[in-house]
């Protein structure tokens, strides 16, 4: 319980919070891509392009917003300034991405087999999986990419 409470009073609480933020801007920006590819470049679902697909170009758009976005209002500090403007930061933090999507895509196969291939469903069910995969981005690229700090 200690290590919960050190973190609820530290100054990674607030980063975490930022994190959230600006998570939320790129899931919506990821989601706005997903429904784009697959309502209007792909036809919905009825032109036989598995939705993976779509799921990946919106994993690619939203990757980009969230790694710009966080340089600029999450990892603020002169040291994580720094860590994060190196090419190998940005490829660990685009590793960490690629897992967080793997997350993403067997997630949102799964859930499919739960919930309905008509209307939007796929969309809430992105936003279920995104709250998972949130979780897994921050700690990850905290760890491998910013070292802790």
């Amino acid at each position: 319980m200690g290590k919960i409470k050190e973190f609820l009073v530290s100054k990674n609480l607030f980063e975490f919070l930022r994190y959230v933020i600006v998570g939320g801007i790129s899931a919506l920006i990821d989601m706005g891509a997903l429904y784009l590819l697959t309502e209007l470049v792909f036809d919905g679902q009825k032109s036989g392009i598995p939705l993976t697909l779509s799921v990946a170009g919106g994993f690619i758009v939203g990757l980009i917003a969230n790694y710009l976005l966080s340089q600029l209002f999450v990892f603020t500090s002169d040291t994580q300034r720094e860590k994060g403007k190196k090419a190998g930061a940005f490829l660990i933090y685009a590793l960490v991405g690629l897992v967080g999507f793997g997350l993403t895509e067997g997630l949102m196969h799964l859930g499919m087999i739960f919930v309905s291939h008509e209307g939007l469903w796929y969309i809430l069910l992105n936003c279920f999986v995104k709250g998972v995969v949130l979780i897994w981005n921050y700690l990850g690229r905290k760890i491998f990419v910013y070292k802790g700090e």
